[in-house]
């Protein structure tokens, strides 16, 4: 090689490092307390507008702790699950397996008062996860902290949720196995299915257990308040005829959970394979005996979520209102 290729191989190498270093220097992916410095009320602004909508409308917690779990499980930690459907696309809030998944609404009052302290700064993929912390935290449960650093997709994943996204009637080798591509393992499963600790199940999802005839697996001191509840065999899809799915604590996370479906009050084949399979009955007793293991348990398991497959970087976008993808240029 001659003297004039070896200093040009040389640049290229040493241009090749420095680019390396910048998209580094541009990508710090995700970070505690990425907006710091450009938007450092950033937090304190969603946990006060989440303590506010709490006070006023006690069920939006409920929708903050499932909209990471509808978020993040499928492919990305990036909002899709927000993006309204458009001519040529079906959101994801409106699939089948986002029945019951309320309040977005209250998600955009959040990215307004942020909008308000710092124009396009601010991801709606990190207001979903900040949200769900901070309900978390309102209904009893840990303080998790959680790194920020998202970017917003532009596109929804309605095609994919179906593959992705664990249903509460699967088996427990299936749930398991999809959680697992996630990097989430067993313990951490069982404790992010604490979270039906809180909230309610509607009855099309639970009908299936009680007509024609009763699942023998289910608690018989149970069963009147189920039918009860749940009087028809054929529901009204669109109605919101609902079990609370802890009837001690309906608003309060903790392991009374676990307590439940070991009792055999769980009121999905989830529930209850959860508490009889030998892989996951072990951590079930263990958090049914210590609330500080499961929130141990559940906060490791939320972290992991949470950084799920990011957009960060030069990534997606920052979305002016999360329920809409930027118009591109």
């Amino acid at each position: 090689m001659g003297a004039a290729n070896v200093l040009f191989f040389l640049a290229l190498l040493s241009f090749s490092a420095v680019s390396t270093f910048a998209e580094n220097e541009e990508d710090p992916g995700l970070v505690m307390n990425f907006y710091k410095d450009t938007c450092p009320q950033a937090e304190e602004i969603i946990r006060e507008q989440v303590k506010l909508l709490y006070k006023r409308h006690k069920n939006t917690a409920f929708s903050w702790l499932r909209n990471i779990f509808h978020d993040c499980a499928v492919q990305s930690c990036d909002a899709s699950l927000l993006l309204d459907s458009t001519r040529r696309t079906l959101s994801e809030k409106e699939t089948d397996r986002s029945f019951g998944l309320r309040n977005f609404r209250y998600i955009e009052t959040i990215k307004e008062a942020v909008e308000r302290e710092c124009p396009g700064v601010v991801s709606c993929a990190d207001i979903l996860v900040l949200s769900a912390r901070d309900g978390i935290a309102s209904l009893g449960g840990p303080y998790i902290p959680l790194k920020t650093g998202r970017r917003d997709g532009r596109r929804s994943r309605a095609d994919v949720v179906e593959e992705y996204l664990p249903d509460h009637n699967e088996t427990i080798s299936a749930v398991l196995d999809r959680f697992s591509a996630m990097g989430i393992d067993t313990p951490g499963v069982v404790a992010l299915l604490g979270a039906h600790s809180v909230g309610r199940t509607h009855c099309v999802k639970l009908v299936h257990r009680l007509y024609p005839e009763v699942d023998p697996a289910l608690n018989p001191d149970h069963v009147p308040h189920m039918l009860h509840k749940c009087p028809d065999q054929i529901p009204d899809p669109k109605a919101v005829q609902y079990v609370r799915n802890d009837r001690g604590t309906p608003m309060i996370l903790d392991n009374n959970y676990y307590r439940n479906i070991l009792d055999n009050k769980g009121l999905l084949i989830v529930d209850h394979q959860l508490a009889y399979d030998k892989r996951t009955k072990p951590y079930v007793k263990k958090m049914a005996k210590s609330q500080d293991y499961f929130f141990k348990e559940f906060a490791r398991a939320i972290t992991l979520l949470s950084e799920n497959n990011p957009l960060t970087g030069t990534k997606g976008e920052i979305r002016k209102q999360c329920n809409v993808a930027n118009k591109l240029h």
